[in-house]
């Protein structure tokens, strides 16, 4: 998935001044102008090396599909998780603006590190519609304490989870819309367990555990993405 082909985007639009306040636009393919767009957070666990770029087979199979996608780069700096969070924030709020897709209801969605970013945004703003988190780090604390990817949360945040409840999902009141997770029951990088956790928090939401691992739920070729297209399709009706 980190290195598969893909066609471009229809558009690449800012929606900030720096250079990493960009997002990808695909419009969806066929008459699908009823559901709403679909804003789509990547992974990686907020590192600098990992960008939007992966998504692009993924956001072209949606589109395919169906679905208008919106998906946003953003700040990756270790130690300034608000920068991140803003970015998400303004990349949500710019979608009214787009051409064609004023009025249109917004379903946020996100993979591992965007999992928890589409989760946290889905619990702070008013925007979402419904919420898919695809093995998402849903709870900080939790994946702190396994160390995810080398201590990835302590980088991310630059201290200690418990220092900020305020970007933990699992510690955040529930969102006032449908989440929904998908998970691969085999994902050694983020563990079902960490999506189990939100869920006892949250028990409104959903999990469905599926075959495979952490790359299955945003690969259109794998076992698990008629799941996805199911849960969007749920969430969007």
């Amino acid at each position: 998935m980190l290195s598969r082909s893909a066609s471009a985007p229809d558009a690449v639009v800012p929606y900030g001044p720096d250079g990493d306040q960009v997002a990808d636009v695909r419009y969806a393919r066929g008459p699908a102008a009823h559901r709403p767009v679909l804003v789509l957070l990547h992974g990686g666990f907020w590192r600098p090396s990992f960008d939007r770029l992966h998504l692009r087979s993924t956001t072209e199979a949606l589109a395919a599909a169906g679905w208008t996608t919106v998906a946003p780069e953003y700040r990756r700096v270790p130690g300034r998780p608000d920068r991140t969070v803003a970015d998400v924030a303004a990349a949500v709020r710019a979608v009214a603006g787009l051409p064609g897709l004023a009025g249109r209801a917004v379903l946020l969605a996100g993979h591992s590190a965007g999992g928890h970013l589409a989760l946290h945004a889905a619990a702070t703003l008013d925007v979402p519609a419904g919420v898919l988190a695809l093995a998402p780090v849903a709870d900080l604390r939790l994946a702190q304490d396994l160390r995810l990817d080398g201590d990835a949360v302590t980088a991310f945040l630059g201290e200690d989870a418990a220092a900020r409840p305020d970007l933990d999902p699992a510690a955040l009141p529930s969102p006032a819309c449908a989440v929904r997770i998908v998970h691969g029951r085999d994902d050694g990088i983020v563990p079902v367990a960490v999506s189990g956790s939100y869920l006892r928090r949250h028990p409104a939401a959903r999990l469905d555990r599926v075959d495979g691992g952490h790359f299955g739920v945003i690969d259109p070729l794998s076992g698990a993405w008629p799941a996805v297209l199911a849960a969007l399709a749920d969430l969007g009706a």
